[in-house]
């Protein structure tokens, strides 16, 4: 099957920066639409950032200009980049991919909501 994996989260003190890292494993024939979603306790999970295939990006308003998501589909990566990091950030913070990859029978198959485990950023005031 695929699975995807987060890292590079961590404490910061407000105004540092962070990146993440969602690599995707198994069997992929390619990498549809990412994003990156935050969660803090007692809340909803929100989308911070998308990248399509294309490259095309969407943000939310509240990381707009500050958080940077790129691509790199040969390593079938997606990077999260963080600047001027504010306590509010704080959250853990999930990847979701849509990965087309190849069934154990040979056959092409489709998951358009892979997530994963999750990676802790605490951002210090």
């Amino acid at each position: 099957q695929v699975r995807v994996l987060e890292s590079g989260g961590g404490l910061v003190q407000a105004g540092g920066s962070l990146r993440l890292s969602c690599v995707a494993s198994g069997r992929i024939r390619s990498i549809g639409s990412v994003g990156w979603y935050r969660q803090v306790p007692g809340k909803q999970r929100e989308l911070a950032a998308t990248i399509a295939i294309g490259g095309n990006t969407n943000y939310a308003e509240s990381v707009k200009g500050r958080f940077t998501i790129s691509r790199d589909n040969a390593k079938n990566t997606v990077y999260l980049q963080m600047n001027s990091l504010k306590p509010e950030d704080t959250a853990v913070y999930y990847c979701n991919a849509d990965i087309t990859y190849y069934s154990s029978g040979g056959y092409l198959a489709r998951k358009s909501d892979v997530w994963g485990q999750g990676t802790q950023v605490t951002v210090s005031s």
